[in-house]
């Protein structure tokens, strides 16, 4: 039995350990958003997040993931708000799909990771898109990246705002009407 977090829940497995992360997703959790692509880690179909890094889950037994935390597409953002997400559909990249979750997910790691846009990220990432669509991937990338240092430099500047203090007498005092 393998014990981990799959999409912010526990989960245990009674699998054998040598499953590969990838049948145990699709086959026992019924998240068929991760891909089967290759089953020898060249097209990134299947590309999940385990514990903040993007792994090929068709190469990785459940035997190493014991107490991992783990992120398929499904629960990247349920509402699809994630910025990478919304940049995805924003530079129209969907072509046939399949592909699809897990560039997603390998953007969505690798910009959470650091990563700088544009060219150099997406020659980075060895997911495989047979459809062609890099130049809008890139794009997709680079406002994704946008959008994220946008929100991290707005929660910093929200960190170092001083706190306004709150009392009650001062919220009543602002209600009274003025004479």
């Amino acid at each position: 039995m393998t014990k981990m977090t799959v999409n912010g829940e526990a989960v245990d497995y009674r699998l054998d350990s040598q499953t590969p992360l990838l049948w145990a997703l699709r086959d026992a959790s019924n998240l068929t958003g991760t891909k089967y692509g290759c089953d020898s880690r060249d097209c990134g179909a299947c590309t999940v997040i385990v514990d903040g890094r993007a792994v090929t889950s068709c190469s990785v037994p459940l035997a190493s993931l014991e107490g991992a935390r783990v992120t398929t597409i499904e629960g990247l953002s349920p509402d699809g708000s994630h910025p990478v997400q919304q940049a995805w559909l924003a530079e129209q990249v969907t072509m046939c799909g399949y592909c699809e979750p897990g560039f997603i997910m390998a953007i969505a790691a690798m910009l959470e990771a650091g990563a700088s846009s544009g060219d150099d990220a997406a020659g980075a990432l060895t997911n495989i898109c047979r459809c062609g669509a890099y130049p809008r991937i890139r794009s997709a990338i680079t406002r994704a990246s946008a959008t994220m240092a946008a929100a991290r430099q707005q929660a910093s500047q929200d960190e170092r705002m001083p706190k306004q203090q709150f009392s009650p007498a001062s919220a009543v005092e602002s209600q009274k009407p003025s004479q």
